[in-house]
């Protein structure tokens, strides 16, 4: 069954199962709610003006990932050449709450993986922030990203054992 963008229904139907996943993925891409919900719309923009049919819904969730992922990634790049070469690792500080010793030994874990996957390759990037963030499965990866399931295995691997490589590191800088 063939799905039309622009019909309502459709359209809702798509939403209602997508949005949360590309929520998830924009934000971890580019660690800012707003923003993350700005590139959300703007996907589900272009999915509504879109005029060429989808073969099954799958094929239409598949596309507004990679949409999704893709502005964010673009979104990412561009604020990323703005920064200035000093400011390019800093990190918005984080609301004060209680227990500050865990907090803080959370946040900084978190900005080690965030520098730690920034490192990564694009292709790499990718697939570990659609596996973890997104939640997808390999052969969704694989559909999101045009390549085969058994290349997103080992692309998946690949990250993995670069981002422990890369946290190795930053752990040797850190102490």
């Amino acid at each position: 069954m063939k799905i039309h963008s622009n019909n309502p229904e459709a359209f809702q139907g798509i939403y209602d199962r997508t949005f949360h996943i590309i929520v998830k993925v924009a934000y971890h891409i580019t660690l800012d709610a707003d923003v993350a919900e700005d590139i959300c719309q703007e996907a589900f923009i272009r999915f509504y003006h879109r005029t060429v049919p989808f073969p099954s819904e799958d094929q239409a969730r598949y596309w507004l990932i990679r949409v999704a992922k893709n502005l964010s990634f673009n979104y990412y790049k561009r604020k990323k050449r703005e920064r200035s070469a000093l400011e390019r690792y800093s990190f918005e500080p984080r609301p004060h709450q209680h227990n500050g010793e865990e907090l803080l030994m959370r946040s900084e874990t978190e900005q080690l993986v965030h520098h730690a996957v920034e490192q990564l390759p694009d292709s790499l990037r990718s697939v570990i922030v659609l596996k973890e963030y997104g939640n997808l499965s390999y052969r969704e990866i694989g559909k999101v990203l045009h390549i085969t399931e058994n290349n997103v295995k080992v692309r998946v691997h690949r990250a993995r054992n670069m981002l422990g490589t890369l946290l190795k590191e930053e752990e040797a800088h850190v102490l």
